[in-house]
């Protein structure tokens, strides 16, 4: 039987600032990143919804990104491996203490934004933010792109790797990520996302812009929840791929 679990990027709302539908959302997915502070969130938000996701029976991750609020954490910025470690550190340190404060066990960590999108390429940027995690607790889980140097790096610290796709967005024929600058980057037919996501299940296989097929590997499916049609694109997610006989599970229970 085929399983998958389905993430989505939570916890972004900061101060008086509200993102994404992470009450309404939260019950339909199986692992949650929770911003910690430095592309977004704040202390509150990060304690309501490490709460919301233990109300639900919702995997905790971290999601860790570059310090850069007013960028969300999308630009690239020029880090050592050693800062890119300290900043990982720092932050799932913050989320941490949120978990223990109500009684959760963090399952995973996943880079956000241009820091995810860097560690995918750079190898020892890879390996930095790997190596931060294992000296934390190596029993967290590294959700990082498939195909990608997260996922070397991870097997090579040590860490549990999960291979993490996308269901609404293209991809290019090296298999990483269309950049949200160029057209076509995002997939807005939710038909095709989902049809998309199946045959990358089912098939291993996903279209890339080039229009040729790129084999892929699938243990986690991102959705995003801050968009007006969140709500019914991961319901509609998760009902499908329940129709296609694909289990949507936690990621501790897949890797």
């Amino acid at each position: 039987m085929y399983k998958v679990d389905l993430n989505c990027d939570l916890g972004e709302s900061f101060g008086a600032y509200k993102i994404g539908l992470d009450e309404e959302v939260i019950p339909f997915v199986t692992s949650a990143n929770i911003a910690c502070g430095y592309h977004a969130s704040d202390p509150l938000v990060m304690d309501k919804t490490v709460k919301l996701c233990k109300g639900n029976g919702t995997g905790i991750g971290a999601h860790p990104g570059f310090p850069d609020l007013m960028g969300f954490g999308r630009r690239n910025m020029a880090v050592s491996p050693k800062e890119a470690k300290a900043y990982v550190q720092y932050q799932i340190g913050a989320l941490e203490a949120f978990c223990k404060a109500n009684g959760v066990e963090m399952q995973h960590v996943k880079a956000h934004g241009a820091l995810y999108n860097m560690a995918g390429k750079d190898y020892s940027l890879a390996k930095a933010i790997c190596e931060g995690i294992y000296e934390i607790n190596p029993e967290l889980i590294m959700l990082g792109l498939s195909g990608s140097e997260m996922i070397r790096a991870a097997g090579e610290t040590g860490l549990k790797a999960a291979k993490e796709v996308f269901a609404d967005r293209a991809y290019e024929e090296d298999g990483s990520l269309v950049a949200r600058t160029k057209p076509g980057a995002m997939i807005h037919d939710e038909d095709l996302a989902v049809k998309r996501v199946v045959r990358m299940i089912k098939e291993g296989k996903v279209e890339a812009v080039t229009g040729n097929d790129i084999e892929i590997s699938v243990d986690s499916i991102c959705v995003h929840g801050d968009g007006e049609k969140a709500l019914a694109f991961v319901r509609k997610i998760k009902n499908t791929l329940e129709e296609e006989g694909i289990s949507v599970s936690p990621l501790s229970q897949i890797v």
